[in-house]
């Protein structure tokens, strides 16, 4: 299947989204709350950031992103996206992001990864970060000066950087809400 079929493909009705990988429809499974709640508490802190330091870029929920590698067979969904290309009203895929957001949970973790590596294709993408829905963390890929990618990430313990867009935040912060934080899983991550 192409990206264009893909767009104008009639979907399962069972609540559950898609994306396409390498030609063909995958389902993602739904999120759990810790999931939902990660992405929209860090959506907000991203657009506030944004909007206090003047930066004409955009966060997204769930964007479209076409990676370079096999771009007529993949339409991916990461949990956040970061652009500063303008869009139009009937646009589904995001233009030129700059950072990318994948949030890990132990049912999806091959498939997270997959998109990953996808969206090291895309020659204005910076930054990916994947942070756990299991733990207080995460690892960010950063592309180096050559424009090449490291061979691993590196872990985020205490501090969420995000050098594209100049953003900053304590994991305690994001995580401050979380069930991951009242159990005091935030020494836990450390080196995890």
């Amino acid at each position: 299947m192409t990206v264009d079929e893909f767009l104008n493909w009639e979907e399962p009705k069972d609540g559950r989204k898609w994306q396409l990988v390498d030609g063909e429809p995958r389902a993602m499974s739904p999120a759990r709350l810790v999931h939902n709640y990660l992405q929209s508490r860090l959506a907000a802190l991203i657009d506030s950031h944004l909007r206090a330091i003047g930066r004409d870029c955009d966060v997204f929920v769930n964007p479209g992103i076409i990676p370079a590698t096999m771009s007529a067979h993949n339409f991916r969904i990461p949990d956040l996206g970061v652009s500063c290309a303008p869009y139009g009203v009937t646009q589904v895929a995001m233009d030129h992001p700059v950072a990318v957001v994948e949030i890990l949970s132990p049912s999806n973790r091959a498939d997270t990864w997959s998109n990953v590596w996808a969206y090291t294709s895309i020659p204005s993408v910076q930054e990916i970060l994947i942070l756990r829905g299991d733990a207080v963390g995460g690892d960010i890929l950063r592309r180096l000066p050559s424009g090449n990618w490291p061979d691993r990430p590196a872990p985020v313990v205490e501090d969420l950087v995000l050098e594209s867009i100049a953003f900053h935040v304590p994991l305690a912060e994001l995580y401050a809400r979380t069930p991951l934080m009242r159990r005091g899983d935030l020494g836990d991550a450390v080196g995890a």
